[in-house]
């Protein structure tokens, strides 16, 4: 079973803008090699090794090795933190607005 990484950890990983574009070819892909993601990112295969590195390690991908090869593809349960956090915002929101609509019909009924 996948330990879920805390909200700070998702956080700090997607921070990183390479990191995210790294991670979003991921999600694209069904499953997708270190040379695939390296071609046309512009960036080093060593750099794309460590942000996938980083991504693995905040439980946002997994690895299968076949080979010479390890291909890498999306783990949704990583995103758990991250979802969880933003959908107590949700609900703030939904209320905030719940009160603003009864505020404006008050004001102008």
């Amino acid at each position: 079973m996948l330990h879920s990484a805390p909200i700070d950890t998702v956080m700090r990983t997607l921070a990183d803008p390479t990191r995210r574009a790294v991670f979003e070819r991921i999600v694209n892909a069904d499953e997708i090699t270190v040379g695939e993601l390296t071609r046309g990112s512009g960036v080093t295969q060593g750099a794309i090794s460590q942000h996938l590195k980083s991504l693995k390690l905040a439980g946002l991908v997994v690895e299968r090795p076949q080979g010479r090869n390890v291909y890498y593809r999306a783990e949704p349960e990583g995103l758990a933190p991250l979802v969880d956090w933003m959908s107590h915002y949700g609900v703030f929101w939904r209320e905030r607005f719940k009160n603003l609509r009864t505020l404006l019909k008050e004001i102008d009924p």
